[in-house]
């Protein structure tokens, strides 16, 4: 059994994948979608939690820096619902504050190119968010 982390945009979902021991998260992939379809990206998730025999997903949750919860918010929350009656699977959101600033300066101290930049941002951006959650489970801090 594995953790799946997700970062939902708009038009992209990230996906990351924990290992079998739930200590290391690794980038999988990014779903692309038409803005706000997101059952348009459901069978493509059903058949990774399928495959990668998923027993929860780390969804993060896109606060404001002020700690207030605006739109995106809202539509993660949504998404959330709907993924619970979709799957019937457990659903955790986590801070995802900056990990997408913290994936753009992995990339950039990498020497990452633009382009490829802008292929890989949302699944490492969603490896922050599930290796981050990975670490706090580890340590007790949840």
């Amino acid at each position: 059994m594995r953790y799946l982390g997700l970062d939902l945009g708009t038009k992209t979902l990230g996906i990351s994948i924990s290992d079998t021991t739930k200590t290391i998260a690794t980038a999988l992939k990014t779903i692309r979608f038409d803005e706000y379809d997101y059952s348009s990206i459901l069978p493509e998730l059903k058949s990774i939690i399928d495959e990668y025999q998923i027993s929860k997903i780390v969804l993060g949750m896109p606060k404001n820096m002020n700690n207030t919860v605006g739109y995106r918010c809202e539509e993660t929350i949504k998404f959330k619902e709907l993924l619970i009656s979709t799957f019937n699977i457990e659903v955790v959101l986590q801070d995802e504050r900056l990990s997408t600033v913290e994936a753009t300066n992995y990339m950039l101290e990498a020497d990452v190119s633009r382009k490829k930049r802008k292929k890989k941002i949302d699944s490492l951006a969603a490896n922050i968010i599930l290796q981050t959650y990975l670490d706090k489970e580890k340590g007790g801090k949840l």
